[in-house]
């Protein structure tokens, strides 16, 4: 897999758009060759659609399988002994979680393309870290829910990792004086999903009218933004809060899915979603026909890092559209898109929806 491997040795950025895009195909087809050769199911999905992966295909040509299918059956390219931990994602109550077959080699690529994404916006410095949840989230060492997973991942860019929150998702005062007493006046990490991020620390400081010294913390955040957008919080009137209570004027927002964990769209200074050079999105229309640049549609996002189960082209049921190509402000080359929340009548859920507070 020369074109895979190349790729996936290449800083984030490194390319722009047109240099990209053949050998990100190329390396495509040699991800999806693997899996229809290691996956009797895909390889049958593969047979149904008349798929021929031995042909050269662009990137939106190759077939995609809806997220959701992961909650009905657990597909995986690797043997029963090869399997190193699963993933679940969130879902709403009485419903299936998606299952995510990991061995040891996909997790570890995970991560390290994780931390080179990330890297590029925060920098390599490790720094003390705050946590916007409760211990209790990561339990299980060999089946991670999406929050453990994002906690667990996200840890490798801090140190001292200090929980905000307590069991009952609550401000735990006891830790966060003495995170701030050590590190409050100095830059510092801070980690959560969206929804609780708002819910369990602006609006719990609002209402007791605290404000904390973090004027040097740098936030990364993620996750549903259904019971925002229901509050009529945006991006702007988020971080407008987090400024209000504690300072923070420095917040990334990330997209991504347990599908394909590691394989994440970071926000940048100007507020734009970027495409790396191990990732790509395609926006569909209602028939899944692609759409040109400023259109809105259903995301479906591609990913290089998915070598044990076949979540390397993936339909989501999110809506969004592409802003541009090669032209954002910060000087990042490649798409850029935003999200705009869940398409009509999809499930709602979310790494950070599944919480509903008291």
């Amino acid at each position: 897999m020369a074109e895979l491997q190349d790729l996936l040795a290449l800083a984030p950025f490194a390319l722009s758009e047109a240099d990209k895009q053949p050998l990100f195909a190329a390396a495509l087809g040699q991800l999806t060759r693997h899996h229809r050769d290691h996956c009797a199911d895909y390889a049958r999905i593969l047979d149904v659609l008349g798929f021929d992966a031995d042909v050269p295909h662009a990137v939106e040509d190759v077939p995609f399988l809806p997220a959701r299918l992961f909650k009905l059956r657990r597909l995986q390219s690797v043997a029963e002994d090869q399997i190193h931990k699963v993933l679940t994602s969130s879902g709403t109550s009485g419903q299936a979680p998606s299952r995510i077959v990991l061995d040891a080699a996909t997790a570890s690529l995970q991560s390290k393309i994780l931390t080179r994404i990330v890297g590029d916006f925060i920098g390599k410095a490790r720094l003390p870290m705050l946590i916007v949840d409760g211990p209790g989230t990561v339990k299980n060492r060999n089946a991670f829910s999406a929050r453990a997973a994002g906690i667990l991942g996200f840890s490798i860019f801090g140190r001292n990792p200090t929980y905000a929150l307590n069991d009952d998702m609550e401000l735990d005062w006891d830790n966060l004086d003495r995170f701030l007493a050590a590190h409050g006046d100095g830059p510092v990490l801070m980690f959560g999903f969206t929804f609780m991020v708002w819910q369990c620390f602006v609006q719990a400081l609002q209402k007791m009218g605290r404000r904390l010294n973090l004027d040097q913390a740098v936030l990364i955040h993620g996750g549903g933004w259904k019971k925002l957008a229901d509050q009529a919080v945006d991006d702007a009137a988020f971080k407008a809060g987090l400024a209000q209570v504690g300072g923070i004027s420095r917040v990334h927002n990330y997209y991504g899915m347990v599908e394909q964990t590691g394989s994440i769209f970071m926000q940048c200074e100007a507020g734009n979603l970027h495409c790396p050079v191990f990732s790509d999105i395609v926006i569909r229309d209602a028939h899944l026909t692609p759409l040109p640049d400023g259109q809105r549609g259903l995301v479906q996002l591609v990913s290089l890092l998915p070598k044990s189960y076949p979540g390397h082209v993936l339909l989501s049921e999110d809506e969004g559209t592409i802003i541009g190509t090669d032209d954002c402000p910060c000087g990042r080359p490649g798409k850029t898109f935003t999200i705009h929340g869940r398409a009509a009548m999809a499930e709602i859920r979310g790494c950070s929806d599944t919480y509903g507070g008291k």
